[in-house]
């Protein structure tokens, strides 16, 4: 099934898209734990390569808890794209609320020079169904 991409961001001619999905078969509620998948996928519409570098996350939980989160790539990779490729990826988020969001942005080079940028990661919601909150 195609992921049905919910929240966008364009930043510079790369194009980040987020789907979100509440998982309740991994999530334990009764230990007030609620997961979520979300897909992301980057498309590069620039005219140059683009390779990612890291990334930074702000994770919130419904009661103001924030979690900052920054790492080298992405599930391990930090892929190159082309002008007109893709990458897409799939991970997920685990909260101790049944609602929240996340929001943050990767770190880019230019292959040509180097030169590092940032691109948004578009805010989106974690929001667990009415009958999943307790």
């Amino acid at each position: 099934m195609a992921a049905l991409f919910q929240h966008t961001a364009i930043t510079d001619g790369v194009t980040v898209r987020v789907a979100v999905t509440f998982m309740p078969e991994q999530s334990r509620i009764g230990a007030n734990r609620w997961f979520w998948v979300y897909h992301i996928r980057i498309e590069n519409h620039r005219d140059d390569a683009v390779q990612l570098r890291t990334r930074h996350w702000r994770i919130t939980d419904s009661s103001g808890t924030v979690n900052v989160v920054d790492g080298e790539g992405v599930v391990g990779e930090t892929p190159l794209l082309e002008p007109g490729q893709t990458h897409d990826y799939v991970s997920g988020c685990e909260l101790t609320t049944n609602q929240g969001a996340m929001q943050g942005y990767y770190t880019f080079a230019r292959a040509g020079d180097g030169t590092l940028f940032d691109v948004a990661i578009p805010f989106f919601p974690l929001a667990a169904p009415a009958e999943e909150a307790r």
